[in-house]
C-alpha cells in the first residue's frame, strides 16, 4: 500500500509538464488540464485514506533511495504517512480542487492565464512533498517548490511596481525561514550523528539519551525549526510579510495565504513534536510568542482598510492559537482548528471581491451608526496609541528595515571600489592565497589553521553583500554571488582532507547556472540599450524567452533543487564543526543574501513596469 503513495506526487507532477506545453490562448484547455489532474488526485486521496482507514490507521514509512552518500552523510527520500498527513492530504485536496475550479473563470482573459495553473500545479507538488516527508532532507525539497511558487504567484501581476517588490520581501522572509531548516538539519546530523527520520526521532529513549549529553544543541535545533516554521506561518517578529501577499490573484491568496501554505510552519511544528516535547522552557516560548502573535494581529485586523488584509491578519491570529495548542500537546485539537481555519479563510477570499462590491452599495443606501466597542471603554490616550500603533501594523515592516536590511545596505555603499573590473583582480589573489594555505598547511601555524575558514566565509559573505546593494552592474552582482559560492566552498576545504567530489557537487549547479545567467546578461546588453539595478525594467515583456532561461539559471544559482547544488548545501553544512558557530553564522548568512541577491536581479530586470514608453504602462499598484 506505501508504494502507491508515489502517485499523490507524480499525478501533479504530470499535469505540471502537460500544462507547460500547451497552447498560451487556450484557456479551455489549459483550466481543463489542471482541474482534471487536481480532481484525480482528491479521488486517488479519498481512495486512499479510505483504505488506511479501514486497514487499522497504521503509519507508514519506509526509505525510498539515497540521492546521495558518503560516509555517514545519507542524503535520502524518506515517506511518512499518519493522521496529521492524512488531515493536510484531505483538506489540501479538497481546497485545491475548489479553487481551481474557481480560477477557471475568475482569471478569464488574464495575461498569464496558463501561468498561473502551472504555477498552482507547481505548488501543489511541493505541497505533497512536504506532507509526505519522512526525513528534514525531503521536506526540505518541497519547502523550496513552495518558496518558488510564493515568488511567482505574488509577482502574478508582473507588470505592475508593487506587486514585483512585495514578492522579493516575501521572499526574503521565506529566505531566513529556508536557512532556519537548513542549520537544523547541520545541528541533527551533529546530534544523531546521521541523517535521522521523524519516525527516529520519536524514539524516545534514544532522544533521552541524546538530549542529556547535547541539552543546548537540542534548543538550539528546537529554536531553528520555529524560525523556519515562524517565517513560513507568519508568526512574530516574521509576520509583516502576509498582508503584502495578497498582492497576488484572489485565488492564490485563497489557496496560499489563507488556507494551505501558511499553515506549513504548523505542520512542521507537529511533525517535530517529538523532539522538543519535554523542553519545557521551549514550549513556554512557543506560547509566549504564540500569545503575543495573536493579541497583535487581531489588534492589527480591526483598523485594516483593506479586506484581505484583514483576513490575513485573523488567519494569522488564529495560526498563533494554533501553535499554542501544539505547544500544549493538543495535537487533534489543532488539527480540527487548521481544518476549520482553512475552510473559513478560503471561502472568506474568494468572495471577497462580492463583499466589497456589495458593502460599497449598502453604504449609499443603508447608513450604520459607529456601535461602541470593549475599546471605548479605554482610557482615550491608551486607545489611540493603540490605534496609531495598529494602523502602522506596530512598525514591524519599518523595524525589519532599519535594523536588518538597510544597515546591509550601508555596509555596501562602502563596498564601491569593489567594480566589475577589479573584483577579478581581488578574487584571484584571495584563491591563490587559500589554495596556497590548503596545499601547503606547513605555512601557517595549526592555530592559525583553525581562523582561515572563518576568514574565508567572511569575505564570501562581504562579496556578497555587495553583489545585494549593487545598483548599477548586472555582472558585478553576479558575478559576486558566483565567488560567494566559490569562496564559501574554498572555506570548508580547510575543515576536512580536501574531498574533491563534495566540492564538485556542490559547485557544478553553481557554475553551470553562474555561465548560463552570464550569457543571458550579456545577451541582454546585446538587445537593449541599457540594463542595470537602479530599478525595475520589466524586460519580459519583449523577452520571454531570455526570461525563461535567466529565471532557471537564478533557480540553480541559488541552489534550488534542480541541479546537485542543493545537495551540496546540506553536504557542506555537514562539514562544519559544531563548534563553528561563527562559520556556520557567515555560510548561512551567505545563503539568505545570495538568493536574494539572485532574485533580485531577475525581479530588477525582468519584471515591473516597461520601461519604454511606447508599450502600455500598468497604473502603480498602491
Amino acid at each position: 500500500m506505501g508504494y502507491i503513495i508515489h502517485l499523490f506526487i507524480l499525478i501533479p507532477f504530470i499535469g505540471f509538464i502537460v500544462s507547460l506545453v500547451l497552447p498560451r490562448k487556450n484557456e479551455k484547455l489549459i483550466s481543463r488540464v489542471s482541474f482534471l489532474t487536481i480532481g484525480a488526485h482528491l479521488l486517488f486521496s479519498i481512495y486512499f485514506i479510505s483504505t488506511w482507514l479501514m486497514s487499522g490507521m497504521k503509519d507508514i514509512d519506509f526509505k525510498e533511495f539515497s540521492i546521495f552518500r558518503s560516509g555517514n552523510y545519507d542524503f535520502y527520500i524518506d515517506i511518512h504517512f499518519d493522521v496529521i498527513t492524512m488531515t493536510f492530504l484531505i483538506v489540501g485536496s479538497i481546497l485545491t480542487f475548489l479553487v481551481s475550479g474557481f480560477s477557471r473563470l475568475y482569471l478569464h482573459r488574464e495575461h498569464g492565464y496558463r501561468r498561473f495553473f502551472s504555477t498552482l500545479l507547481f505548488f501543489y507538488i511541493g505541497y505533497n512533498i512536504i506532507i509526505f516527508a519522512g526525513n528534514l532532507e525531503t521536506m526540505f525539497i518541497g519547502w523550496e517548490i513552495l518558496g518558488i511558487s510564493s515568488f511567482l504567484l505574488i509577482a502574478f501581476y508582473r507588470e505592475r511596481y508593487l506587486p514585483v517588490k512585495n514578492a522579493v520581501k516575501v521572499f526574503s522572509i521565506y529566505r531566513i525561514g529556508d536557512v532556519g531548516l537548513i542549520l537544523a538539519m547541520w545541528l541533527s546530523h551533529h546530534f544523531w550523528q546521521a541523517n535521522i527520520s521523524f519516525k527516529d526521532m520519536s524514539d524516545a529513549q534514544v532522544l533521552s539519551e541524546h538530549l542529556s549529553q547535547h541539552s543546548l544543541i537540542g534548543i538550539i535545533i528546537s529554536l531553528m525549526i520555529y524560525m523556519s516554521a515562524a517565517a513560513k506561518s507568519a508568526q512574530l517578529p516574521f509576520s509583516s510579510w502576509l498582508p503584502r501577499a495578497m498582492e497576488g490573484p484572489t485565488p492564490s491568496s485563497a489557496i496560499f495565504y489563507g488556507s494551505l501554505s501558511v499553515h506549513i510552519g504548523a505542520f512542521i511544528m507537529m511533525r517535530t513534536f517529538p523532539f522538543w516535547e519535554h523542553q519545557i522552557s521551549f514550549r513556554v516560548f512557543v506560547v509566549v510568542i504564540g500569545i503575543i502573535t495573536s493579541i497583535y494581529a487581531i489588534l492589527t485586523s480591526r483598523v485594516q482598510s483593506s479586506i484581505k488584509s484583514q483576513i490575513a491578519y485573523s488567519s494569522m491570529a488564529q495560526i498563533g492559537l494554533i501553535f499554542i495548542e501544539i505547544a500544549c500537546g493538543l495535537q487533534e485539537v489543532a488539527l480540527i482548528h487548521i481544518a476549520g481555519n482553512a475552510f473559513l479563510r478560503t471561502y472568506q477570499l474568494l468572495v471577497s471581491p462580492s463583499v466589497v462590491s456589495y458593502k460599497i452599495r449598502e453604504q449609499f443606501y443603508n447608513f450604520v451608526p459607529h456601535q461602541k466597542t470593549i475599546e471605548d471603554s479605554w482610557p482615550k490616550r491608551f486607545e489611540y496609541t493603540i490605534y496609531m500603533l495598529s494602523l502602522k501594523e506596530w512598525n514591524l515592516d519599518t523595524f525589519m528595515y532599519t535594523r536588518l536590511w538597510n544597515p546591509l545596505k550601508r555596509f555596501g555603499k562602502k563596498l564601491n571600489f569593489l567594480t566589475f573590473k577589479n573584483v577579478f583582480v581581488f578574487f584571484f589573489i584571495i584563491m591563490f592565497l587559500g589554495f596556497t594555505l590548503l596545499f601547503n598547511e606547513s605555512l601557517i601555524s595549526e592555530e592559525l589553521e583553525n581562523y582561515v575558514p572563518t576568514v574565508l566565509a567572511f569575505i564570501g559573505l562581504v562579496a556578497v553583500i555587495k553583489a545585494f546593494t549593487e545598483r548599477n552592474s548586472v555582472r558585478l552582482s553576479w558575478s559576486l554571488v558566483i565567488i560567494n559560492h566559490l569562496l564559501v566552498a574554498m572555506a570548508i576545504s580547510f575543515n576536512e582532507h580536501f574531498d574533491v567530489s563534495h566540492i564538485m557537487l556542490y559547485l557544478s549547479g553553481v557554475i553551470v547556472s553562474g555561465i548560463i545567467g552570464f550569457f543571458c546578461i550579456q545577451r541582454l546588453r546585446g538587445l537593449e540599450k541599457w540594463v542595470s539595478l537602479d530599478k525595475f525594467y520589466g524586460h519580459s515583456y519583449e523577452h520571454p524567452k531570455l526570461t525563461m532561461i535567466f529565471f532557471i539559471a537564478c533557480l540553480g544559482l541559488s541552489g534550488f533543487p534542480i541541479t546537485p547544488t542543493f545537495i551540496g548545501i546540506d553536504l557542506i553544512f555537514s562539514h562544519i564543526h559544531e563548534e563553528q558557530v561563527l562559520l556556520a553564522f557567515f555560510v548561512a548568512l551567505s545563503f539568505i543574501l545570495n538568493g536574494l541577491a539572485v532574485m533580485r536581479i531577475y525581479a530588477r530586470i525582468f519584471l515591473g513596469p516597461h520601461v519604454k514608453k511606447y508599450h502600455s504602462i500598468a497604473k502603480r499598484s498602491f
